[in-house]
Formats: C-alpha cells, structure tokens, sequence
C-alpha cells in the first residue's frame, strides 16, 4: 500500500511537470536568409493560400452561373460586431461581398477590418431582403436613421466560406 501512495504521488508530480512545461518560441532567420514568414490566423476548414485568385476577378468567375467554389484573396471592411459571424469583403468599385461562414461552425475577430483575408468556399448571385439588410447594419452598430433607411432589397454577391485565412 505504501508503495502505491508513492507511486501515485510521484505519478502526480510527473504530470504536473509535464503539463506545466513551456515549449519556447523557435526562432526564425528570414533576416539572414532574405526568406519572408508570412503569420497566419486560421478559421474554418484547414485550406491554404495556395491558389487564390484576387477578389476583383470573382465576378469574372461568376459570370453566367449561380454559384462557384473558388479561393479569393481581398481585404475585410467590416466585421459583424456582435460575434465576428460574418465579414463584408472589399470587391472594388465601391462593392462588397458578405461573407458568412458554412454552418455557423466558426466567427473571425471583431477587429480585422483592414486585414488580408483568403476564404475558400461558394461565390454566390443573392438577393438580400430589406430584413436581412437590417439585421446586418444592426450587426454592424448602425444607427437606427441608417437602418430606417434600408427600404430595397439589394442584389449582390455572397460567400460561404468552409475556410478563412487571415494575414496578421
């Protein structure tokens, strides 16, 4: 019996040890070696950037189907306030695609306005009511004259993504 006490509790310091441990950060040479590291923050799907057209060309890729699987790499303009559950994406002309992400399975953080994204998942042709576009701008910490002014319904392009990148 003695012996058992001892073995629980020298079992017990071991995997207070174990579990205590810190593993160091690894340093990196891209100084010395002229090799960029790029930091990514991963959501989703594991996808990679691999591949990825630039937004701009997605309505090219869209034209003349209802939807495409494709990676597109853009800048996020806003993110939902409430939970990061979806981002508007920056398409160029004064456009923006939202993006909602497949499932409701994963949210992206609330301040990555500004940041590069790569998402991976279906493009597609929506029409978004005037209650949906409420709920957004209520999201999005809109003013209640802002959302009073959303009387149409709006066609644009969506996003489901299975997969998000983002670039820190």
């Amino acid at each position: 019996m003695k012996m058992m006490n001892h073995l629980l509790t020298f079992s017990a310091i071991i995997f207070a040890f174990i579990s205590c441990r810190r593993e160091e950060p690894k340093e990196t040479k891209a100084a010395t070696t002229g090799v960029v590291e790029v930091d990514y923050t991963y959501f989703g799907d594991p996808i990679t950037a691999e591949g990825a057209i630039d937004v701009n060309q997605l309505t090219t890729q869209l034209a003349g189907k209802d939807s495409v699987f494709v990676k597109v790499s853009g800048t996020i303009e806003e993110v939902c306030q409430k939970k990061g559950c979806w981002m508007n994406v920056n398409l160029g002309n004064e456009q923006s695609m939202k993006v909602r992400f497949k499932d409701y399975a994963f949210f992206v953080p609330k301040d990555a306005a500004g940041q590069t994204v790569i998402i991976e998942g279906f493009a597609y042709n929506d029409t978004v009511s005037v209650a949906e576009q409420r709920h957004y701008a209520e999201d999005a910490g809109k003013s209640k004259e802002e959302i009073a002014n959303i009387t149409k319904p709006e066609i644009s392009i969506s996003f489901e993504a299975n997969g998000v990148i983002i670039k820190k």
